[in-house]
């Protein structure tokens, strides 16, 4: 896809603006469809009513049990050792299980693994897996399984990118890096279906990573029939809740259950289609015809006309990630000038963002690391108490110090990937920089593939969209991005203080001691300008109501197996799905 390049001022930031929110009127009409009927026409589902087992009464069902995901951008993969990003891993959590699993509220519970054993050391754990367990292609499944998939997960040859959330386990730096064979793994298989993995040292969110798509098995004889191909047909044989069986590109992926997995008899929703949408607003249309029971995400702009017209569909929840942009350290004009890169980090107001423009509960933030994970307090730098006069004037005292004046302003790209929401962020970020310090700042929007390898390659990048969720309950997903050489870094960071801090947060034990630790790498982190911090994320997504048996997290991992749809109150039609 070309790059779409626009440049900013004051002026087309407040047009962009203006032109939006008529286009989401327009949007939102009550001409459009059968969903422009009022909350109180539109058809209610009966009322939920459990049996003692805690699972629905039958009585309650719909006659066909399909739902209908909007999922963002298209996944380049769902070979989950190489899979990056939110859509795949919402998919993959369909397709595969790990050693571990979560509930239905988020909470870590067994998985594949029906019981484990921690040393007393925090270093060794041993794990007993469920028996006659079987793939969806009936081959059983075993411990030899996990020990296969962990080794190809961190196999330079597979070329993870993923892997290094793995460093954890003995040896797996080593193996990674191709400096001894993957063999020299610590993970061993004891019998058939017990195996004891090792790590350097205590890691206390271990099993929880153990139930992020990096760590699900693959079947050996379907990766060695197939290669690479392996998980981009209808062939892929997975062990969780449902198998792929239609993959058409930016189109649709379809799953259906699978007979065989282990909770099949309380799995209630037979298909799950996922659809893959960039654009916020054409989700609203697909989601109002009846075409979507999930979205992905809504438009910022449409916040207040939903809030008002879909009252009981409209969810919003806290969510673990960070929202934020990025400096390329390792190219001008930002390698060796903190006095720039602070500059700009202050003349951004963070409140007219999150009032302005998000709009949905978002909290500004000038941290890496979002509040309310497991009782972690952020780093707070001086400046979050200042007022946001203070911070410009500070700011333009830096611009001047860093060289740039009105006369000689800097010149930069704001890289994004594909999305309304995020355009609209990058359009108000140069608007303020325009604005305050006098900076010329370009759009750049790429489609979601080119922009993360554009990124990695630290070539073109100048600023860029960023941001993390955190695949398990710890700063640690966050702070080890940074770390030197990670393959996430693609600020090109690097300082000998924060990856001493983080080899000293991976074998401390205490938890007091092991959260000063990650607040003084966080700290150290926040010091040396490396992100613009923007705010922490909600989730902000329409849902049928007649979808029930799914909860509010904050991790937003919403496996479709706990999902079930519930019958209309109006009299069903032939063929009409619920």
């Amino acid at each position: 896809m070309t790059p779409l390049m626009q440049a900013v001022s004051t002026t087309a930031f407040l047009r962009g603006f203006l032109v939006s929110g008529l286009l989401a009127l327009a949007a939102c009409g009550d001409n459009d469809g059968d969903f422009g009927r009022s909350p109180e026409q539109r058809p209610q589902p009966v009322e939920l009513v459990l049996l003692e087992s805690g699972q629905p009464d039958p009585a309650v069902l719909a006659r066909e049990q399909i739902v209908r995901r909007g999922n963002g951008e298209e996944p380049e993969t769902l070979d989950p050792h190489l899979a990056l990003g939110m859509p795949a891993s919402h998919i993959l959590r369909d397709l595969f299980e790990g050693l571990t699993s979560e509930s239905v509220d988020g909470d870590l519970v067994p998985g594949v693994a029906l019981r484990w054993n921690i040393s007393r050391d925090a270093r060794t754990y041993t794990f007993y897996l469920h028996r006659d367990l079987v793939w969806s292609n009936g081959d059983p499944l075993t411990a030899e399984d996990f020990v296969y998939s962990l080794r190809r997960a961190l196999d330079p040859e597979t070329a993870s990118s993923a892997a290094r959330t793995l460093m954890p386990i003995l040896n797996a730096r080593e193996v990674l890096a191709g400096e001894v064979p993957v063999e020299e793994l610590a993970i061993s298989l004891l019998d058939e279906h017990t195996m004891q993995i090792t790590l350097t040292g205590p890691t206390p969110y271990f099993l929880e990573l153990l139930a992020s798509p990096v760590a699900y098995p693959v079947n050996r004889r379907n990766v060695e029939e197939l290669g690479s191909q392996f998980s981009k047909t209808a062939r892929l044989v997975s062990n969780g809740a449902y198998v792929l069986v239609d993959w058409k590109p930016r189109t649709l992926i379809e799953l259906q259950k699978n007979p065989r997995f282990r909770e099949a008899g309380q799995t209630i929703m037979e298909r799950v289609i996922y659809i893959p949408t960039e654009d916020r607003a054409t989700e609203v249309k697909q989601f109002r015809a009846g075409e979507l029971d999930w979205t992905n995400e809504v438009p910022n702009n449409q916040f207040k006309w939903l809030q008002s017209h879909y009252p009981d569909e409209l969810v919003v929840s806290p969510w673990m990630g960070s929202y934020f942009f990025g400096f390329n350290l390792t190219q001008e004009p930002f390698i060796d000038n903190p006095s720039l890169r602070m500059a700009l980090i202050l003349s951004i107001d963070r409140s007219i963002i999150t009032d302005k423009v998000t709009q949905f509960g978002e909290m500004p933030s000038f941290a890496l690391v979002p509040p309310g994970i497991d009782g972690y307090v952020p780093f707070s730098p001086e400046y979050t108490d200042w007022s946001q006069g203070d911070r410009n004037h500070e700011a333009r005292r830096l611009y001047e110090q860093a060289g740039y004046s009105e006369e000689n302003p800097l010149r930069i790209e704001i890289r994004y990937n594909t999305s309304d929401n995020n355009k609209k962020i990058a359009l108000a970020i140069a608007s303020m920089w325009k604005q305050t310090l006098g900076v010329n700042a370009t759009l750049v929007n790429e489609e979601f593939r080119v922009f993360l390898q554009n990124r990695e390659q630290k070539v073109i990048t100048q600023v860029f969209r960023a941001g993390w969720i955190s695949d398990y309950n710890d700063p640690y997903s966050f702070l080890e991005l940074f770390r030197t050489g990670h393959a996430r870094n693609d600020y090109g960071y690097s300082n000998t203080t924060f990856d001493a801090l983080l080899d000293e947060v991976g074998t401390e034990r205490v938890r007091a001691r092991r959260e000063r630790l990650m607040f003084e790498a966080e700290r150290v982190l926040i010091s040396d300008h490396v992100i613009i911090p923007v705010f922490t994320y909600v989730t902000k997504r329409l849902v049928n109501p007649h979808l029930k048996g799914w909860q509010n997290n904050v991790m937003d991992h919403h496996p479709s197996r706990f999902m079930f749809m519930l019958k209309s109150l109006e009299p069903e039609t032939p063929g009409e799905t619920q």
